[in-house]
């Protein structure tokens, strides 16, 4: 709705601007110029904002019986995290699995819970059995939302690997009901985030059994400084020069989504037992959240499939 007012204001200042200009004394000729640059700063902070999610807005838990919490994990960084508790945590004792969800860039965790609608699908996929009772993270990846990291180690920069990777499990194992061992673990992420989602599987396959790409790359889109983009933080390099670790992958893309299909299928056709690879594909749809939304549940419900069930303890 803020989008709607905000162009609807850039419009009417418009109109004014080219109705009443010619009859309009020097005082209000200045004064409309200046609403007019307020009304266009306005709705491009909107956008901005809708991007970047700067000012993140509030997240209620669901009235039937999940919970969203937001925590501050500290660390190599010190970031936001949202944490959501399925409805059966509430009951018992049992540790549940763990799947960290990784947001795109711009972005923060809050396009997953806004756009995705994410606590409503994992409510939804865990009432009809199709995903058992699973604790999913949504960690912050950068300390500034302009910068990216997709969730490397910067050279003299964030270190965000460390962070995600280390910082991260030990919160949600210190502070949370969850499985302690890599078998309960998975990760997943859409466009940049899945980029991280693969890339730290293939890293990290001593903490994490199962990766889930929606719309991801074989390489990541920026310079880590170190020239490890080209190789150790490179999947398909990895894929090519690496032996391949016992871990599963779902890859999901859609069929317009020139880059990311073509990079996905390179990733697919590169794999070799004991990786297992899962492809999926949307027709048609592009790079946005409109694809990621019928995704979404395909690939929670996979990465359930592949991960330990909860842990039932005294």
């Amino acid at each position: 709705m803020s989008t709607v007012l905000s162009l609807a204001a850039v419009l009417l200042t418009a109109v004014l601007l080219a109705t009443v200009w010619n009859r309009s004394r020097p005082v209000a000729r200045t004064g409309l110029a200046v609403l007019s640059l307020i009304s266009v700063a306005a709705a491009a902070g909107v956008q901005v904002n809708r991007l970047t999610e700067i000012f993140p807005s509030v997240v209620k838990d669901d009235p039937g019986g999940s919970q969203l919490r937001m925590v501050t994990v500290p660390g190599a960084l010190t970031l936001p995290m949202y944490v959501y508790l399925p409805a059966a945590y509430n009951t018992g004792s049992d540790r549940y699995p763990v799947i960290t969800a990784f947001h795109g860039f711009p972005g923060t965790p809050e396009f997953w819970l806004r756009d995705l609608d994410v606590q409503s699908v994992l409510d939804r996929e865990i009432a009809a059995g199709r995903m058992a009772p699973t604790v999913v993270l949504f960690p912050s990846q950068t300390p500034d939302p302009l910068r990216d990291t997709e969730c490397t180690d910067m050279r003299d920069g964030p270190q965000a690997e460390t962070y995600l990777t280390v910082d991260v499990p030990a919160y949600a194992k210190a502070h949370f009901r969850v499985r302690p061992d890599a078998a309960g673990w998975g990760l997943t992420g859409y466009s940049a985030g899945a980029f991280c989602a693969i890339n730290l599987l293939l890293r990290h396959p001593d903490k994490y059994a199962a990766a889930a790409s929606l719309s991801g790359y074989a390489a990541p889109g920026i310079d880590i400084d170190d020239g490890s983009q080209n190789t150790t933080n490179n999947p398909l390099w990895r894929l090519r020069n690496l032996p391949q670790p016992p871990v599963a992958l779902w890859l999901g893309w859609a069929g317009d989504d020139l880059e990311s299909a073509h990079e996905s299928q390179e990733l697919a056709a590169s794999a070799r037992t004991p990786l297992e690879v899962t492809t999926a594909v949307v027709k048609r749809g592009g790079h946005n959240s409109t694809v990621w939304r019928l995704m979404e549940a395909p690939a929670f419900d996979w990465l359930s499939a592949r991960l330990a069930r909860p842990l039932t303890v005294a």
